[in-house]
């Protein structure tokens, strides 16, 4: 009867394919890992209007899956282990099943997820995306109606950054005012602000008090990349991690820093290119052992942000 029924939906459909009039840009999303885990999700079906999914879009895929899983319609999914990887005698992937390890794999193979059905994007998850468009797709308008005051910039560069600063950049400053970003080009490297991507305030907080950010409010966009914070008076960008990266399971913490390690590579040649030195500011002592056991070239500081 499943066979006869069967309409096999590719885990990485299009999204424009399913209900949105105007998808966010593939080269948007792949900047802001929220709106990626959000696209992808979007081709499942979700027994709780995809609730579970849009609380946790700003984390790793891999936690997301783990703490949404048991939301998905089991019954309109099947797994298949195309690769072998889940199948191999391992304590982790057998604790959280195979389905989670298939979903959760970043090399998913085509045919390893396969969807029972048409599936209508969630509520939930479609109310997201839309938000996030009309917010961000045009970030110079958010700009323009969302800046911030001469106290609150006076107040954020007080704190002292736990980075010192290097010698060869004290003497920059970033263009003040802001320059918006409809009068230079997005692959440029001038810094220029944009709105925080996404609602996550404790992460948004976190990167504009810790390195201090010299634009509150706001990420930095650089040679087209958005980082998270532009440290008042010095040519560093900052990318802020604020996982609960202590309560992972070992099979959710190799995930994570193995996705992180290639993430924060590409960041750091990125901002290079552009004379910018890149760090990555982290929650927990552990987070920090744990990438630089991977990368130690990586310039990591604890930041003690909580969620």
């Amino acid at each position: 009867m499943r066979s006869r029924a069967r309409s096999t939906l590719l885990l990485l459909l299009i999204l424009s394919a399913c209900a949105t009039k105007k998808p966010v840009p593939h080269g948007v999303a792949a900047r802001v890992p929220r709106i990626a885990n959000l696209q992808r999700a979007a081709s499942l079906p979700w027994r709780d209007d995809g609730r579970c999914v849009v609380r946790e879009a700003s984390q790793p895929w891999t936690v997301l899956v783990e703490r949404c899983f048991q939301a998905l319609d089991h019954d309109r999914i099947e797994f298949r282990d195309t690769t072998g990887r889940c199948t191999v005698a391992s304590a982790d992937a057998a604790a959280v099943g195979l389905g989670f390890c298939v979903l959760a794999a970043p090399e998913i193979a085509v045919g390893a997820v396969i969807v029972l059905g048409v599936v209508v994007v969630a509520v939930a998850i479609k109310e997201a995306l839309d938000a996030y468009e009309l917010r961000h797709l045009y970030p110079e308008e958010s700009a323009a109606s969302r800046g911030t005051t001469g106290a609150a910039r006076e107040a954020v560069a007080r704190r002292k950054p736990e980075l010192e600063p290097e010698p060869a950049g004290q003497g920059w400053k970033p263009p003040v005012p802001p320059v918006p970003v409809s009068r230079t080009r997005r692959d440029s490297c001038e810094p220029v602000p944009v709105p925080h991507a996404g609602d996550d305030d404790p992460h948004n907080e976190c990167a504009d008090t810790f390195p201090p950010n010299r634009y509150p409010g706001h990420d930095v966009l650089v040679n087209g990349k958005r980082f998270d914070a532009l440290q008042v008076g010095v040519r560093v960008l900052w990318e802020i991690k604020t996982y609960q990266f202590d309560t992972y399971s070992k099979f959710l913490r190799d995930r994570v820093i193995e996705e992180q390690v290639e993430e924060f590579q590409e960041d750091r040649d990125i901002a290079a290119a552009c004379g910018y030195t890149f760090v990555v500011g982290v929650s927990s002592a552990a987070h920090k052992a744990a990438l630089q056991r991977e990368d130690p070239s990586l310039k990591i500081v604890v930041t003690g942000c909580n969620r």
